[in-house]
């Protein structure tokens, strides 16, 4: 897949000195502050980010199945969530949220079938894009497409990440650097189960020092080994 046939893709995290994503807490304003560099068309969020949001959550009302209102101004990204396990049961709460304008969900040919009549009665776009897994290499290119997607961020963990890097989709990297570190098991931001080891090489793009002793990394990703 060439440049021009997907998005531009940004993973942006926030991350100890030590290189830990969970385990501290984020300095969360800035964190987002800085997201809005890329003016987004969509967010790629992983499931297991959302289902990690302690709930509980509203009940759902008819608002949940009502399509969105098409007003032709708003310039909110879209919601992307790779889904193919039909985990996600609350988007009636992510689309109340003021982040995004729709949603989509990425499912397989694996993903039950009850679960895409729940998605397509709550108005949330279905785009099946392999047989077990999400392709990622298909589902960038249907959103390019598709939706007119020409930038995503991604917002998730290090599987996804992981995921994304070494199928050498992503363009860049963004990681916001907290002042501590982090104890506990590891848990960075590339994480590849199963796969054997091999470097992702990087170009600096940008480092820049910020308010309360935070730095911000900007790389470009050159290619993997």
């Amino acid at each position: 897949m060439t440049a021009s046939e997907k998005p531009y893709v940004v993973l942006h995290n926030a991350v100890s000195a030590n290189g830990r994503i969970t385990g501290f807490e984020a300095d969360q304003a800035l964190y987002y502050a800085l997201a809005g560099t890329w003016h987004e068309d969509a967010t790629l969020v992983g499931s297991g980010t959302f289902l990690a949001v302690p709930g509980p959550f509203p009940e759902e009302d008819h608002h949940a199945f009502e399509p969105p209102f098409e007003i032709g101004t708003d310039n909110r990204p879209l919601l992307v969530v790779p889904d193919s396990g039909g985990r996600i049961r609350f988007w009636h709460y992510l689309k109340s949220l003021p982040f995004w304008r729709e949603g989509i969900a990425l499912c397989t040919g694996a993903t039950p079938a009850d679960h895409i009549d729940y998605l397509e009665k709550r108005h949330v776009h279905v785009v099946r894009v392999g047989e077990d897994r999400v392709d990622f290499s298909r589902a960038l290119a249907l959103l390019r497409d598709e939706f007119s997607i020409r930038t995503i961020r991604v917002d998730g963990g290090g599987t996804l990440n992981g995921v994304l890097l070494r199928a050498g989709l992503v363009d860049e990297i963004s990681i916001v650097v907290s002042p501590c570190l982090a104890g506990g098991n590891p848990d960075g931001i590339f994480r590849e189960p199963g796969v054997s080891a091999g470097t992702i090489t990087l170009e600096l793009i940008e480092a820049r020092a910020l308010e309360n002793d935070h730095v911000w990394i900007r790389y470009r990703v050159a290619k993997c080994a």
